[in-house]
């Protein structure tokens, strides 16, 4: 399969846009920028499609997809039963970075689901995945478009690296603003739940939801035999090949300066002490900077052919809990306490 490269400069935008909704109105399969990470997007009213998805990802199918949407008539489309607060929550958070899990519509395509009963959904802010949308006229389930368990893509090559000859298109947009993917909350059950944190913090979310609770699985692992209820909260995302381990504590630098065939990757702040190869991945004060820059960091580990890899973790407030929470998963778990 040759991997179709579309132009979005200002030139080829309308023709781009139209040839990527022809190839999703036909089945097929596009990479799209978001305003959080790169979209994998398919019909969400065709299996067939999301199984391609599920097929180029190499992505276990219980894992569920976000739906993506241009407007809250298409809303209506893909949830049942939507409650109130639904509502006032896409008025404050959307377009941007905010999913919502909600009671399905029969009109979704099972596999999307992974055999639940709900749907998540947002409706993005990036304008090329909005008129995307609108010119197709479909709802998108979107994916990050990476092979499955590989750090989440920020820019339309890293997208090419992991899935060239294997998606119909790539529309090839600016890098991401975000650099995580959304934050992810469940309105089904009788307590509101967050399931992933993202550029949407929790902190913000408690302003409209003040009962929202953590779900124990944001910064531990997913028990056996539970379900994911959104996706990033399977055992293992986003990884180099490195073995990786997440450092929390502020003795750092004298911990990694005694490690042989290793990596860092660390505050700017800590840099210049730091004796053994190393990646910055932004300022410790500022954890937009660090969820920007992290997956671009983790896909650059592996050119150091070390054997392991330390990664300085964030503050758990903010979006720092969103940066911990890929990290953690890309070191499956080890972490080291100073």
């Amino acid at each position: 399969m040759k991997t179709l490269r579309l132009n979005v400069a200002k030139s080829e935008y309308d023709k781009s846009i139209n040839t990527a909704a022809e190839i999703l109105k036909n089945g097929g399969v596009v990479g799209m920028p978001t305003e959080t990470v790169y979209g994998l997007a398919a019909s969400a009213y065709d299996d067939n499609a999301i199984k391609k998805v599920f097929v180029a990802k190499g992505r276990p199918q219980d894992n569920p997809l976000i739906v993506h949407i241009c407007d809250l008539g298409m809303l209506n489309e893909v949830a049942d039963d939507i409650p109130e607060i639904a509502y006032t929550l896409a008025e404050k958070f959307w377009p941007g970075a905010l999913t919502m899990v909600l009671n399905r519509s029969e009109k979704i395509a099972d596999s999307v689901s992974a055999g639940l009963t709900t749907v998540a959904v947002r409706m993005p802010s990036n304008p090329v995945a909005l008129d995307v949308i609108k010119v197709s006229g479909l709802p998108l389930a979107a994916p990050s478009a990476n092979l499955s368990g590989k750090p989440s893509p920020t820019t339309a090559n890293h997208v090419l690296n992991d899935l060239e000859g294997k998606i119909d298109a790539v529309l090839m947009g600016d890098d991401c603003d975000f650099g995580v993917e959304s934050t992810v909350i469940t309105l089904v059950g009788q307590t509101p739940m967050l399931l992933r944190p993202g550029a949407v913090t929790y902190e913000q979310l408690l302003k409209v939801l003040p009962n929202l609770e953590i779900s124990d699985a944001v910064l531990n692992e997913l028990k056996v035999g539970d379900k994911a209820e959104s996706p990033g909260m399977k055992y293992k995302h986003y990884a180099p090949k490195t073995t990786a381990f997440l450092v929390e504590g502020e003795n750092f630098t004298d911990f990694v300066n005694t490690k042989q065939n290793a990596v860092a990757v660390c505050f700017e702040e800590e840099a210049s002490d730091i004796k053994i190869p190393k990646l910055i991945y932004g300022s410790k004060n500022d954890t937009l900077t660090l969820a920007h820059s992290c997956f671009s960091v983790l896909r650059e580990v592996d050119k150091f052919g070390a054997e392991n890899v330390f990664i300085h973790a964030p503050e758990k407030q903010g979006v720092g809990l969103a940066v911990y929470n890929r990290l953690i998963r890309a070191a499956a778990f080890k972490v080291i306490k100073l």
